[in-house]
């Protein structure tokens, strides 16, 4: 979807938190879409508490966040070590403590939090097959005890991360919200019952909460290692240590990859939109369909211009259980109700980020 006629609804977002900075709590804070946010957050003057355990985070993307801000603008933030498994963490999550000199400390004072940015979470299909109760605990237990540390604290708006997993089977493109198959994985189920769970809030305590069901998000600070790091990550690795790229199936799976950035418009659009909004889903997305083949072929081409990549062909394998075969995202609820437009394509946001994964998978390797 392009850009239309209508005002920047994202332009106006920004100017006004900035007119009118408020306190944001972004939980998993030190991981991929987490550290994006408080980025982005803190360059527009907000204050934010950080949540994290750093199971999956890395406090190498906080180090990367503060190079990128000003020494003014890393003041507003305040970062807690804890887990959502425990209550008392996310409970205490809900303050931004400030000194007497109104920088985040613990000494004079708290303000309540305005805004939940919820992106904690034991991401990944396969990890969720060998290990279903963890992630039922993180991402159920879990979610629960931040919808009940949100509720008593009354916040103005919750936003979640939700997922494309939640489709299942449903054989429908593009995936349009109300319109959903059955689970194909534990983590698809975990995902289900995240916006269950948030509607009941709605519905018994009047908790305004918005899912955002993002579609395979990729950008700077994504973990390329390990045995869970996403496709674009884990390939563009490969590539540059010369290793064979896998492709699951026949190459022809395909997904709607969204860009770093088109997630984070979403959050601070849901967070600050009109109370109406609120108790809904939606797609996080560009509504693009890429094939895993050609998405191979545009990270092999982009890293021809660093030495690597050319003439290299991938092997193909068999299926991975409990992925869906094609995903595409309608994200036209999203546009007419929040005011998103998406920025940049799978082509852009490669083109945008292809020196950090490059950079950052270098320095590992060194």
């Amino acid at each position: 979807m392009e850009a239309g006629t209508q005002p920047n609804s994202y332009t106006q977002c920004k100017a006004h938190l900035q007119a009118m900075p408020r306190a944001w709590l972004v939980t998993g804070v030190a991981g991929f879409i987490g550290s994006n946010l408080l980025e982005t957050l803190l360059r527009l003057d907000q204050r934010v508490v950080g949540l994290d355990n750093f199971s999956t985070g890395h406090r190498r993307n906080l180090d990367e966040v503060e190079t990128l801000v000003s020494p003014r603008q890393w003041a507003n933030f305040r970062l807690i070590e804890g887990d959502i498994r425990n209550l008392d963490d996310c409970r205490r999550a809900m303050r931004f403590e400030t000194d007497h000199t109104g920088h985040a400390g613990h000494a004079a004072g708290a303000q309540p939090v305005d805004f939940v940015l919820h992106q904690a979470a034991l991401g990944s299909v396969p990890r969720s097959l060998e290990d279903p109760i963890a992630t039922h605990e993180v991402n159920i237990s879990g979610f629960l005890n931040m919808l009940v540390a949100a509720r008593d604290a009354q916040v103005s708006r919750f936003v979640y991360a939700a997922s494309s997993s939640t489709y299942g089977d449903h054989p429908g493109l593009p995936k349009v919200e109300d319109r959903i198959g059955k689970p194909l994985s534990p983590y698809a189920v975990t995902k289900y019952c995240n916006e269950l769970y948030a509607d009941v809030f709605g519905r018994c305590y009047g908790l305004p909460a918005i899912g955002l069901r993002y579609f395979n998000v990729f950008g700077p600070r994504q973990d390329p290692n390990g045995a869970y790091a996403a496709v674009i990550p884990r390939w563009i690795a490969a590539l540059l240590r010369n290793e064979t790229v896998h492709i699951n199936g026949d190459g022809e799976t395909s997904r709607d990859f969204c860009y770093v950035a088109n997630a984070v418009q979403a959050n601070l659009l849901a967070a600050t939109s009109d109370e109406r909004e609120a108790g809904e889903v939606y797609n996080v997305a560009v509504g693009d369909r890429t094939t895993l083949t050609t998405l191979f072929h545009l990270l092999r081409d982009g890293l021809v211009p660093y030495g690597v990549g050319a003439g290299t062909q991938p092997d193909f394998r068999a299926f991975r259980a409990g992925d869906v075969r094609h995903s595409q995202a309608d994200v036209g609820k999203a546009h007419g109700r929040l005011g998103y437009q998406p920025t940049h394509r799978v082509r852009e946001g490669l083109a945008e980020a292809m020196d950090w994964y490059v950079r950052m998978q270098q320095a590992l390797d060194a």
